[in-house]
């Protein structure tokens, strides 16, 4: 039986080319090195799965490639590119600090760098979870890293920057790796399913990066998960019903009944998504995402800010020209209340079936009062 390689190891970046939403990073870090402006010291930090160890990885490559080209890309062909491929390469150091975070793991470290490079220029150090060393293990660290010798490069890599101290951070460059937009993780799963041979719906891949909240190697374990739960057929709904996701349709269904004072049809819908097992929390930030989402619609400069596949955004907009900015606004200052007092309620369906009465009331109030009185002139007065 063959062995499964995992997507985020069978198709992670070998190039900087190929590293998906992070072309801020790659662009300035090539441009180093086509300059020869290479620092000592890198510090890569941003959130979990965006590719801060594959950057560090590509870089420790490039750097010691010895036919590099004219788009600062390794050749894959030279003695040092060819035993980096094979993980089997002398100038490449990786430290999961998380493990070894003592002052003896930097000790040896230190005598490492002491040895300069059998094959290619550089000798490169990465430091995985740097944020996990001792004080006394920074402290170890800080000589060498700001007096290594010229072939020594350091590279940390870090998801929360805020632990390390201020000596450490004056020392190097610092490389903010930004969450991955959902429309790149959607086009990076379309080619990771067209390589597979598994044949998917936009819309599903569209909810999977979504549920990724900017970490590609997240979406694609989700992507794995979700093939071999579907057998290489991934629809929208299949998603939908393996990651608990409440479909869109319920809240446009919603959104419509509230807004033409159908209270009684939106309290229906309310009760099928408490029986399917949906928590009412998730409802209800759902629904004020949804009435987020039909007020960035309403104007045409807003619409690029929704993160959706293009048979929704159709529905999106198409509702958007229903429902008037005020009601949104009004339904999404009632939903925000109702979320604050949510999780110490005693009776949180009553809580959700309220904020649906507030909001359904936001159409049937006004139009009571105007058959009252005419439009600007002052209620009558009963004698």
């Amino acid at each position: 039986m063959e062995n499964f390689i995992v997507s985020a190891r069978k198709y992670r970046p070998s190039t900087f080319n190929t590293v998906v939403g992070q072309s801020h990073i790659t662009n300035t870090l090539k441009n180093a090195i086509k300059n020869n402006q290479l620092a000592q010291a890198f510090l890569f930090t941003g959130p979990r799965g965006v590719g801060k160890t594959t950057c560090a990885r590509i870089l420790a490559k490039t750097i010691n490639c010895m036919n590099l080209d004219e788009s600062i890309e390794p050749c894959n062909k030279c003695e040092s590119c060819v035993s980096f491929n094979r993980s089997a390469s002398f100038n490449i150091h990786e430290l999961d600090a998380a493990s070894n975070n003592s002052v003896d793991d930097i000790r040896i470290l230190v005598e490492q760098v002491r040895i300069p490079p059998q094959v290619g220029k550089y000798k490169v150090h990465i430091i995985d979870e740097v944020h996990m060393l001792s004080q006394q293990a920074f402290n170890a660290f800080l000589k060498t890293l700001e007096e290594p010798p010229e072939y020594a490069k350091f590279i940390l890599a870090t998801t929360e920057k805020h632990k390390i101290i201020p000596t450490i951070l004056s020392r190097c460059q610092i490389y903010d790796f930004k969450r991955i937009s959902v429309k790149d993780i959607a086009e990076h799963l379309k080619f990771v399913a067209e390589s597979e041979g598994v044949v998917t719906e936009p819309e599903a891949l569209q909810i999977i990066a979504q549920k990724a909240d900017g970490a590609l190697r997240d979406a694609l374990s989700i992507f794995d998960q979700l093939v071999s739960f579907t057998g290489r057929d991934l629809k929208y709904k299949h998603v939908v019903e393996n990651l608990n996701v409440l479909d869109y349709d319920y809240y446009f269904s919603i959104a419509e009944h509230l807004y033409e004072g159908r209270l009684f049809d939106a309290l229906i819908v309310l009760d099928k998504i408490i029986e399917s097992g949906f928590d009412g929390q998730h409802f209800l930030s759902g629904l004020g995402a949804h009435f987020r989402d039909l007020l960035v619609c309403s104007d045409e400069k807003t619409v690029i800010l929704l993160e959706v596949g293009d048979r929704i955004k159709e529905k999106y907009l198409a509702q958007s020209r229903l429902l008037d900015i005020p009601f949104l606004l009004k339904a999404l200052d009632i939903i925000q209340k109702i979320d604050f007092v949510y999780k110490t309620s005693n009776n949180k369906r009553l809580h959700l079936e309220i904020a649906l009465m507030q909001i359904s009331g936001l159409k049937i109030l006004p139009e009571q009062n105007q058959s009252e009185s005419p439009a600007g002139s002052p209620p009558v007065k009963k004698k």
